[in-house]
């Protein structure tokens, strides 16, 4: 196992910045994703943990050795790509011995690191096959039986789930958490899916334009995000964030008032524009004094994703249980769970103005 430090590492291609400045510590045995639209860095900062792209300034350690001109052989790293790159004249057992076989390790070693690799993934059963006899979920497998059996300190995987289909992906996500749990080692996943990063990692660095956003726990990026591009990002559906005016304890919305609990917030909070965030699950149909109409009633079987809108024209939603009775065109009346309101600040990244209060033990019902 192995701690990985970038600090204060930039990334420039041209006159384009990929990446400014990013610090990071991931501990040893953590699971960390790296989550983020196209185009943030996600993918340049997994490929410069690899030694495939350099920095242009900054430093990155493994295991407390900075490595910047560290070819990829010699940093004890493993990649699993998200083309899964397997040998096609090659059998699964060879694609998984191969990267021992150019260490000159002995064929008989071969073996048995192979057969380790193949139990802990359940591939004995293919040993014999080739790549194009395997589906994309054994492939997946063998890639990772590849990585495995040159047991480095540090995995990185590149969003290696993402030419699966739907059930697949959901079956691998359970494989590589348990992996994970039986290895321990450091793993650092690349992902655009919010999803895989909730339910797998640890910690989940969230970038956008090259930039860091958040560095915390699920819970933490779920019910305290650190400011609107990540509670815009994080969550399914994200959260609802109405524009408005605070002055003192009422935010301004819509033409009518929200009272809020002026203790959660900062204190030097003015009288001006804000943007109030609050998640669909807090949203309450039927419960409050604001004034909507029902757009939209999208029922998926478990619960109800309901499109408000406002007397303004703006649009929110809301999730409500399935058994409810809602019709399109309804009028209705909404309130907000008052600890589960937040406030920020104007702009794309304005950060989150809440004092870590109540809200910060909301179960997060939404995953």
């Amino acid at each position: 196992m192995a701690d990985v430090t970038l600090t204060n590492v930039r990334k420039q291609f041209g006159t384009f910045v990929a990446l400014e400045n990013l610090d990071i510590e991931i501990k040893s045995g953590e699971f960390v994703a790296l989550l983020g639209p196209s185009g943030c860095g996600k993918s340049t900062t997994l490929r410069m943990l690899a030694g495939l792209e350099f920095p242009t300034s900054g430093d990155i350690s493994i295991d407390g050795r900075v490595v910047n001109d560290v070819a990829p052989g010699k940093r004890d790293i493993a990649m699993v790509f998200q083309s899964y790159a397997l040998y096609p004249h090659m059998s699964v057992a060879e694609n998984i011995a191969y990267p021992l076989k150019k260490r000159g390790v002995s064929a008989a070693d071969r073996k048995v690191a192979v057969q380790k690799a193949a139990e802990l993934l359940q591939l004995e059963p293919l040993l014999d096959r080739k790549p194009k006899q395997l589906s994309g979920g054994q492939q997946q497998r063998v890639a990772l039986g590849r990585a495995l059996v040159r047991e480095p300190k540090v995995f990185l995987l590149d969003e290696p789930l993402s030419n699966l289909d739907a059930k697949l992906r959901s079956y691998m996500r359970a494989e590589l958490i348990e992996l994970h749990r039986r290895l321990g080692k450091t793993m650092i996943y690349v992902t655009h899916d919010q999803l895989e990063a909730m339910t797998m990692a640890n910690r989940i660095a969230v970038m956008h334009g090259g930039k860091l956003q958040q560095f915390d726990t699920p819970d933490a990026v779920y019910n305290r995000p650190a400011n609107r591009f990540v509670a815009s990002f994080i969550g399914t559906p994200s959260m609802n964030q109405l524009e408005g005016q605070l002055d003192g304890a009422l935010f301004h919305v819509a033409g009518h008032s929200i009272p809020l609990d002026r203790t959660r917030f900062a204190d030097d909070l003015g009288t001006g524009d804000y943007a109030l965030g609050v998640r669909p699950e807090f949203v309450a149909i039927g419960d409050g004094e604001l004034p909507a109409k029902i757009r939209l009633v999208e029922n998926t079987g478990h619960e109800q994703i309901v499109t408000l809108e406002l007397t303004d024209g703006t649009r929110l939603l809301a999730r409500t249980d399935a058994a409810r009775r809602l019709d399109v065109g309804q009028n209705v009346q909404i309130g907000f769970h008052p600890d589960a309101i937040h406030l920020f600040a104007p702009g794309e990244e304005g950060p989150r103005l809440n004092k870590n209060d109540a809200a910060s033990v909301i179960p997060m019902r939404s995953r």
